[in-house]
């Protein structure tokens, strides 16, 4: 439900990444989400592990699970580019939650360096910032290939070999339009913090 509090506020949804990378969730005063999965993979390193609990005891981080039609849509929408594969379930609850909260009046974007992430968030206008790596400079949409016909499938099929030949299909992707390369929102509010 979109209020006059939420509509518009700015949120950073955080991945796994981001504090394997050593994001410190005390750098922003922005509010900063992620989900149970999030949470899950940072109890195995003991010291991303003190940061994140540190950072929901003090308020700074909030975990919020996404609701069911989110995820539904966050299946659909990595389906539509080609990247269902790719994605992890702590993937596809990242991307729920960052379409939960544009239902909800929110302004997302997801600090990862996960490619297929970024992928699909850029499809549903979602912004992202990567930390370690340089992020994706195309926005790409999948097709799967036989190496030895040619044959072109759609990149959800679920047979692995070419119908026609039988050879283990590949997977590349379509020649998108560039991506236009802004200066972070995120790192805008870090040099005004």
């Amino acid at each position: 439900m979109i209020t006059h509090c939420t509509f518009g506020k700015r949120v950073v949804v955080l991945d796994t990444s981001a504090f394997v990378a050593g994001f410190d969730p005390f750098s922003l005063s922005t509010l900063q989400m992620t989900v149970p999965k999030v949470e899950e993979e940072i109890r195995r390193n003991s010291m991303m592990k003190m940061r994140f609990e540190m950072a929901i005891e003090s308020g700074k981080l909030e975990v919020k699970e996404p609701k069911h039609e989110a995820l539904v849509e966050a299946k659909n929408s990595a389906n539509k580019v080609g990247d269902t594969g790719k994605l992890s379930e702590t993937d596809i609850q990242l991307l729920a939650l960052l379409i939960e909260l544009s239902t909800e009046g929110y302004v997302p974007q997801i600090v990862t360096d996960d490619y297929s992430i970024q992928n699909v968030a850029t499809n549903l206008g979602i912004q992202f910032l990567s930390l370690s790596t340089f992020g994706i400079k195309r926005l790409l949409e999948w097709v799967r290939y036989c190496p030895a016909c040619h044959k072109e499938y759609s990149s959800n099929v679920k047979f692995k070999e070419c119908q026609i030949c039988g050879m283990e299909l590949k997977r590349k992707s379509k020649r998108p339009p560039k991506i236009q390369n802004q200066e972070s929102n995120l790192l805008k509010q870090k040099k005004q913090d």
